[in-house]
Formats: C-alpha cells, sequence, structure tokens
C-alpha cells in the first residue's frame, strides 16, 4: 500500500510540477509534509539541501531521496520512475507536434500564461526553504541569516561562488555540528 501512495504522489507531482525542480518543491512539501507526513518539514528542507548539492535535476533526486526514506530502495525506484514518466511522455507527445504546433497561437498563450504561474511556484518554494518551520531555535536562524547575507554579499562583490559555497559548508558544519564551540561563542 505505502508504495502506491508513492507512486501515485509522484506521479501527481510529475503531471502537475511545471516549471522545473525548484517549482516542484512546493508541490512536493504538500504531498511529502502536509498530505501524507511521511517527514517533517525540517527533514524535507535537509533532503532539499542534499538534492541540491547531488549531481542531476533536483525533483528527481528528492524523489529518489523521499522514496528511499518511506520505503528503501523500492520506494526510491518507484518514486523516481513516477516523478519522470510524465516528462517523458510529454516531451515525447511534444517532440511529435513540435514542428506543427510552433506558430500555433493558443500554445503560445498557454505557455504565456504558464510562465507568472511557474514563478509563483518558484517563490512559494523559496519562501519554504527559508521558514521550513517552527522546530528551529533562533539561535540556528540568526546564524543561518548571517551565512546567507555572507553569501549573498559576497556574491554581489562578484566572489568566487565556489569558495563561497565551501565557506558556507564549513561555517554550516561549525555552527551545527559543534555545539560547544558555538556555547562558548553565544
Amino acid at each position: 500500500m505505502i508504495y502506491l501512495e508513492l507512486f501515485l504522489a509522484y506521479l501527481k507531482i510529475g503531471f502537475f510540477g511545471f516549471g522545473g525542480g525548484y517549482a516542484m518543491l512546493s508541490l512536493i512539501y504538500n504531498e511529502i509534509v502536509v498530505q501524507h507526513a511521511w517527514l517533517t518539514a525540517s527533514e524535507f528542507s535537509d533532503i532539499v539541501a542534499i538534492s541540491q548539492i547531488t549531481p542531476g535535476p533536483i525533483a528527481i533526486n528528492s524523489a529518489t531521496y523521499v522514496g528511499y526514506m518511506v520505503a528503501g530502495v523500492w520506494g526510491s525506484v518507484l518514486s523516481t520512475i513516477a516523478v519522470c514518466m510524465p516528462s517523458i511522455s510529454i516531451m515525447m507527445l511534444v517532440s511529435v507536434f513540435y514542428l506543427r504546433l510552433k506558430d500555433n497561437d493558443i500554445l503560445k498563450r498557454i505557455i504565456a500564461f504558464m510562465k507568472p504561474v511557474v514563478v509563483s511556484m518558484i517563490l512559494s518554494a523559496v519562501l519554504l526553504l527559508m521558514f521550513p518551520s517552527e522546530e528551529s531555535s533562533d539561535f540556528e536562524n540568526t546564524w543561518s541569516w548571517l551565512i546567507f547575507s555572507s553569501v549573498l554579499y559576497g556574491l554581489h562583490k562578484k566572489q568566487n561562488p565556489i569558495l563561497l559555497l565551501i565557506y558556507a559548508a564549513l561555517a554550516g558544519i561549525v555552527i551545527y555540528y559543534c555545539p560547544a564551540l558555538m556555547a562558548s561563542l553565544g
């Protein structure tokens, strides 16, 4: 039963997740955390972070990881297949009809309508990641905002993004995994 629920949840995400992985995050959050309560908001945020640093699309990476957390290896296989099926099917159909429909006014209007929807879905995902839950303490949130602000400032000053990522990761490790050191600072 859990396999079927997981498959159907990710199939729904795959069908309605227009705009790519980040736009899908709010749909994934709703299915996994809100509807089925398979994971907490904090666990979901961790999965998103892991999905971002592993190679491949974020939606597929998160589907694989969530599937594994919920139902083991077969859960990861099913959720990954389910999230990919709609995209593959639609792309096959689109590629067949693309040359005939590329100048169609109705198709152009549909795509123009979908653009702001995709932007709002990405904004929703950003807000979910910025404010995942009330489980985090003010101490953690303060440090998270400080790291975020520092990286943003570094990007504004045209610093090397790879070095900024490494520095942010090191700061996160020190802050979140060395509590004795942080207690002496705070």
